[in-house]
């Protein structure tokens, strides 16, 4: 019963159709190779006609075979090393030997001379192991690479590439290369959105070995880069030609709004601060505790008594110092409302300010179109960093008037905002030259 079920299982796993193409394409070179053979008997016999039909019978049904079935069974292959993309370019050392090979060629078949003949001979079996040994090496390499989580743009950070060798036999001189965009002027070009954009170089791969490289990364700007697929390049072992085997790949990153602090945050911030600070009441009673000061501790809020007493600085915390509410607005400006370059430094400038007042002691919120509501940080700031101006805006009558003090980037006019968000705002004009506030 057991063996019956095995059976039953087995079978119905089977791709019948498959199989079935399978035989019949079987049969139809067993019919071809048996026409080919008569032809060849009725040749001998002399019979023209009859060697006419069965060769012709032959040549048409490996035709039907190859044209048919073949390409099908190709198809559903299951062996994933023989679906891949080879790419081959003639090197200059090779278009030499080309040329060699035919003018030696040219004159064994004008002289007749056997040694010329055997040099063509040799000359060609080169270029055969040179081919079938690079490729076989290519067959058998796998690649990765890993990058940090967290990015952010104008930052160096470092990636690693991962190079296997599945093989049972050394791999020697291989190029790990970026995809390629186009080319121009005679120069090939890495993807725009390639996160590897330089070739790596590994002289030697043990069997079963793997290695890894660091690379130095940089993205200029923000955004969404992908590594769909790396080449796995060499010119081993005679260098007539670059062979190179595309593999896919499947990786991403985000890379961060730039978090430097430019001249706009610098010019900001101050005025912020003060606002921020002004809006929050109750500073100055309240006595939550005295702790000792700690640098970075505003100086107005040290206890001197305490502090004398105590022999060092003792500093008054306050109950409102861990009820600081700051929403950050990014009202997304519409398609050409600013040029590119006014809209990037908005987003860079929101990004730094939510990573500066994400270190603070405050509590943070936010608020854009799309957003998913996450109070994290690092959740705006992966907002930001694929964000493009779009129809969808906020409306604005909708954004909670609360105790939670409003930092609004927006790139509509001063006259749009609503009366009642003056009260508890600092609106940055995305595209002017001024800001405003309460």
């Amino acid at each position: 019963m057991k063996i019956a079920s095995s059976l039953r299982r087995l079978l119905t796993s089977l791709d019948r159709e498959a199989w079935t193409r399978f035989f019949i394409a079987l049969g139809g070179l067993t019919i071809a190779f048996g026409s080919a053979m008569l032809s060849t008997a009725f040749r001998d016999e002399g019979n023209l006609i009859a060697t006419a039909i069965t060769a012709s019978l032959a040549l048409l049904t490996a035709g039907i075979v190859g044209v048919a079935i073949v390409p099908y069974l190709a198809k559903r292959a299951a062996i994933e090393r023989l679906r891949f993309a080879m790419q081959y370019e003639l090197t200059r050392e090779g278009a030499i030997y080309l040329v060699a090979s035919i003018v030696i060629a040219i004159a064994a078949l004008n002289t007749g001379n056997n040694l010329l003949f055997m040099i063509v001979a040799a000359m060609l079996a080169a270029v055969l192991v040179s081919g079938v040994f690079s490729t076989w090496m290519l067959l058998n390499i796998d690649l990765d690479i890993s990058v940090p989580e967290h990015v952010f743009a104008r930052q160096n950070v470092s990636g690693r590439v991962a190079v296997s060798n599945h093989g049972l036999f050394s791999v020697f001189s291989i190029q790990v290369i970026p995809a390629k965009q186009k080319r121009r002027r005679k120069e090939t070009l890495p993807a725009a959105n390639a996160i590897l954009r330089s070739p790596l170089y590994f002289p030697w791969l043990g069997p079963g070995q793997d290695r890894f490289e660091n690379v130095d990364l940089r993205f200029e700007r923000r955004g969404s880069y992908q590594q769909k697929e790396l080449g796995v390049a060499t010119r081993f072992p005679f260098s007539f030609l670059r062979k190179t085997r595309m593999i896919p790949l499947d990786s991403e990153i985000i890379v961060l709004p730039s978090i430097e602090q430019t001249q706009d945050f610098m010019e900001t911030l101050p005025m912020i601060v003060g606002e921020f600070e002004s809006f929050v009441p109750g500073r100055g009673h309240d006595l939550y505790r005295i702790r000792e000061y700690a640098p970075g501790d505003p100086a107005r809020h040290i206890d001197w008594k305490s502090s004398a007493k105590a022999g060092n600085l003792m500093l008054r915390e306050f109950a409102r110092e861990d009820e600081r509410n700051l929403r950050i607005v990014f009202d997304n400006p519409a398609p050409g409302v600013l040029e590119e370059e006014e809209y990037e430094r908005g987003v860079q400038l929101a990004a730094s300010l939510a990573w500066h007042f994400a270190a603070e002691n405050v509590s943070l919120s936010f608020m854009a179109p799309d957003y998913d509501g996450s109070k994290e940080a690092l959740g705006f700031l992966k907002y930001l960093a694929v964000v493009q101006p779009g129809n969808k805006q906020l409306t604005l009558g909708e954004i909670p008037v609360t105790s939670a003090y409003n930092l609004m980037f927006t790139g509509r006019v001063p006259g749009s905002i609503p009366a009642e968000l003056w009260a508890n705002s600092y609106v940055i004009f995305l595209g002017a030259k001024k800001t405003a506030s309460s």
